[in-house]
């Protein structure tokens, strides 16, 4: 037992060593063996190409076609490289016989080869001693060659004709094994270069030259049949460049930016597609002097010219995608014997092979997408986005000189109702689809803003597998330009300009629903910024929902706000961005994860990013999963159909339901709430436990807005001395001031709301009126009152989202009151306020809750009167010159005066 486990071991290992050594090409004809394994021993299937003597080992996608460039192909049975057959016995039983290079000729049946040996007297040394690789031209290929060429080497035997055998010749062996792609050999003719290459479809090529029968071993060598006869080769790419007579265009081009110029002519491996200058002259002049006048232009249309490898003709099987060394990439492919680029034949001349790589020269100039105007990255299925961009005038915001972006719906958005908008309203529109920066696929992510031409910010909603903008999601084809970059998209962008909250408002569907948000203190989740998710029931869903129903429904805030918040998902979902086949695990601010089919979390979600088919779990705010299903571009939750899907609004997206949604696996405590919840939800059975109560969910995502109003100052009053003789002046402030108010006693040193003075007022003399007017004061109190109060109102968020007002106030010296700067002022009137708490913890003065009101005047006493000034200058100085009491002082009313209406003061706080 031990001896056999080691010998397959041993077996393995051989086995093992055996695939390791063996080349592309030697795998290729081992499935060549494979395929015509019912043919016998030893032989390989081929496959010629139709009309041509061309036959391949071929691939498995070759074989699978049954072409080779686009033509059929033929299936021929062979021996395989090596063996023989036998008169009378199936397949290829016999062992080639084997004996010196030049016998192995009459083998391979490389007769002009055999004869030009004879005759230049290199037979003497492929027939004798040595070792030696000799690749030898077929009779195919010498019959190929140029008529004068061949001439030139048959009258000429000793010399030209002995020193081109000589350089297909290396003085070693080497099987195809040892042929490695890029290798660089030693010919025998004054040690010139011969440039290898391996294929991984099994081609090898030497000099571009493809090996069509390869590894009949000899004595003293091994014999390569190849497809054409080689000539020896001394230039770089750069000298090509440099000195043939059609290609002077691309010389100058190069010259232009002469860095890549320099690289082409170091060592390396390389494949140029050089235009011809005829392929030049093609192009429009002034695009010509676009591109040439800028380098980092010019360079980028250089490099999409040139690969970094070696790509000879005879490797070309089928069209495959190449990364140029401008970084996008190119189809070089063929059909027939033309090689073709991106589909297209266009090259003239193939294979001009140079020491550091390959040339081939085409009749067009290829012109990456790097050094095109954004406007000419347009193709054809965005051909009507084009044509109203022109119309509408939009046209002159894409100068070439601009960088801008541009989001192209696909011509299947521009349906009848859109092509039949006011040409106003489609403008607006299409404003918003050109950015005024270059943003680049790679340079979008989740929550971005984008600023459009007509000045909007669009969000972006980034996917696993997606990237939307706002509802309209992207296909590919996106393209980056000289001046700008490209999206494709399947739909027009639809910016919402309405909140969740005023979406379902102004719906009218929704009035329960959001009754229930407002007791359960969740209405500013639909008002705030943010991105939710919201499932809303209509009205449809609470049918038949009686007053002690909605009673016992909001009786418990925790239960209620558990429901609702299921309707929630935290993250935006759209139909077009999720992707499909997969689990997505989505985190909700609560820490759970929402097990979504569909897309990734922190991202709008409409519709379109749901996965069809499959069951996408969204985590709700309250913590358990919805069940979403999307199917034929509907959706599902909880197995409930959604009947309207996508609503897009400014902080999220609403998808409409018609029937309440609860967690299966959450129980209830309550047989009256258990009953109620069983009439309104059917699709599941929801569990009862005696006893079981909802835990309170503290409603920290919920953000309260925090205001603050500071009076600065009042418009100013001088005061000379302690008897005022003269009101000199109202300045014109914004805001407006409607009511200035002195009250208080002499002990007292602030009081909220309340501007304070001491000296006495003889007279006012003067009024100048402007906006705003100052159309009542009252002055009472006392003159030893010395500080005006500086009121700074702000407002905090507590858990159950009441908002409390403090007032803070800042002693201020008021020898004069001060013209208003900074915020707008309001001081409040007796009937805006509600509530006034004197006292509070430590650090606040005074607590005030207020109910604000817009600004407006107070009419009071006319000043225009100067008999109704002095009556109340009067009346003021005599009220002064008594002194205040510990009780607030009577105010007599003079004619034509209004009575001043008086603050209300809540009775269950006492003053601090």
């Amino acid at each position: 037992m031990k001896l056999l486990f080691v010998a397959t071991l041993a077996l393995l290992a051989l086995s093992y060593l055996d695939q390791v050594d063996s080349s592309a090409y030697d795998k290729i004809v081992s499935h060549s063996r494979i395929r015509a394994r019912n043919q016998g021993n030893n032989v390989c299937a081929l496959q010629q190409v139709m009309g041509t003597t061309k036959k391949y080992f071929s691939t498995c996608r070759n074989w699978y076609k049954g072409s080779i460039c686009g033509k059929k192909a033929v299936v021929l049975y062979e021996c395989c490289p090596g063996y023989m057959r036998l008169e009378g016995m199936p397949g290829c039983p016999a062992v080639a016989p084997i004996d010196t290079v030049y016998k192995t000729l009459d083998l391979v049946k490389a007769d002009i080869t055999k004869q030009y040996s004879d005759i230049s007297k290199i037979k003497e040394e492929i027939d004798g001693s040595g070792t030696y690789t000799m690749f030898v031209p077929s009779d195919d290929a010498w019959n190929q060659l140029d008529g004068t060429a061949r001439k030139a080497l048959e009258s000429n035997v000793n010399n030209e004709l002995y020193n081109t055998l000589r350089y297909h010749m290396v003085n070693k062996r080497l099987l195809t094994k040892d042929l490695k792609n890029d290798m660089s050999l030693e010919s025998m003719y004054n040690n010139l270069g011969l440039y290898i290459n391996h294929y991984s479809n099994g081609i090898v090529t030497v000099n571009c030259a493809r090996i069509i029968n390869a590894n009949q071993v000899a004595t003293n060598g091994v014999v390569h049949v190849i497809d054409r006869v080689i000539s020896a080769v001394g230039n770089t790419i750069k000298e090509v460049i440099n000195n043939h007579e059609e290609l002077g265009s691309l010389s100058a081009a190069f010259n232009v930016e002469s860095s890549l110029l320099e690289q082409l002519g170091e060592p390396g491996h390389y494949t140029v597609f050089a235009p011809t200058d005829e392929a030049f002259d093609k192009v429009d002049r002034e695009v010509i002097e676009r591109v040439l006048g800028d380098k980092n232009v010019v360079q980028a249309l250089l490099k999409y010219h040139v690969l970094s490898s070696v790509q000879c003709s005879e490797a070309i099987m089928a069209g495959l995608q190449y990364e140029t060394m401008e970084g996008s990439s190119i189809e070089i492919g063929c059909d027939g014997d033309s090689l073709t680029v991106n589909g297209i034949k266009m090259v003239l001349k193939k294979d001009i092979v140079t020491r550091n790589g390959v040339i081939h020269l085409i009749d067009q100039v290829l012109m990456p997408d790097s050094a095109k105007q954004v406007t000419e990255l347009i193709s054809g299925s965005q051909s009507t986005f084009s044509d109203m961009v022109s119309e509408l005038g939009l046209s002159a915001a894409m100068r070439p000189e601009a960088q801008y972006t541009l989001l192209v719906p696909l011509n299947g958005a521009f349906n009848e109702e859109v092509m039949s908008m006011d040409q106003r309203l489609l403008k607006i529109i299409l404003e918003n689809h050109i950015l005024k920066l270059k943003v680049t696929l790679s340079e979008l992510y989740n929550g971005q803003l984008l600023e459009t031409l007509g000045g909007k910010f669009l969000r972006v909603f980034v996917y696993r597998t997606a990237v939307c903008i706002e509802n309209a999601c992207m296909v590919r084809g996106s393209k980056e330009g000289s001046n700008g970059a490209l999206h494709l998209l399947t739909s027009l962008i639809k910016l919402p300009t309405t909140t969740v909250y005023e979406m379902l408002e102004a719906d009218g569907r929704f009035t329960v629903f959001l009754s229930l948000m407002e007791m359960a203190g969740l209405t500013d989740m639909l008002k705030q910024e943010g991105g939710y998710t919201v499932f809303a029931p209509t009205d449809d869903a609470f049918d038949g929902l009686t007053e002690e129903d909605m009673t016992l429904l909001t009786s418990d805030v925790n239960a209620l706000r558990t429901i609702l918040l299921y309707h929630f998902s935290n993250g935006v979902f759209i139909n077009g961005g999720l992707e499909g086949g997969v689990t997505n695990l989505l985190k909700t601010i609560q820490g759970n994860n929402l097990q979504v089919m569909s897309g990734k979390y922190n991202g709008v979600f409409i519709n379109g990013g749901l996965e069809g088919g499959v069951t996408n779990l969204l985590k709700t705010i309250q913590g358990n999963n919805l069940q979403v299903m999307s199917v034929n571009n509907s959706i599902q939750v909880n197995s409930v159909d959604v009947p309207g899907n996508d609503l897009m609004a400014s902080n999220g997206v609403v998808h409409v339901v018609k029937t309440l949604l609860y967690p299966g696996d959450l129980p209830v405590g309550s047989e009256d709430l258990l009953l109620l919840l069983k009439r309104l939800i059917k699709y599941i059975q929801i569990k009862f436990v005696s006893g079981f109560t909802y835990k309170e969910i503290p409603l920290t995502f919920i953000k309260r807005t925090i205001t603050t109003h500071i009076v600065e100052s009042v418009p100013e009053i001088k005061v000379s001395d302690p008897s005022i003789t003269t009101y000199t002046r109202v300045i014109e402030t914004q805001p407006r001031i409607t009511e200035v108010i002195v009250e208080g006693n002499t002990s007292a040193t602030e009081i909220s709301k309340i501007i304070k003075t001491s000296p006495v007022v003889t007279q006012i003399t003067k009024v100048i009126e402007s906006k705003p007017v100052v159309k009542k004061v009252v002055i009472e109190g006392d003159p030893g009152v010395t500080k005006v109060t500086r009121v700074i109102e702000s407002h905090s968020a507590s858990s159950d989202g009441e908002i409390e007002e403090f007032t803070k106030l800042l002693g201020e010296d008021v020898t004069k009151i001060k013209k208003v700067m900074g915020g707008e002022v309001h001081i409040l009137q007796e009937e805006e306020i509600k509530k006034i708490i004197e006292g509070g913890g430590p650090g606040i003065t005074t607590v005030t809750k207020v109910i604000k009101s817009e600004p407006h005047i107070i009419e009071g006493p006319d000043f225009s009167n100067p008999d109704q000034i002095d009556m109340e200058s009067e009346r003021i100085a005599k009220l002064i010159k008594k002194g205040g009491s510990q009780k607030r002082a009577a105010v007599k009313k003079s004619p034509g005066m209004k009575r001043k209406v008086r603050l209300v003061r809540h009775p269950s706080k006492r003053r601090q």
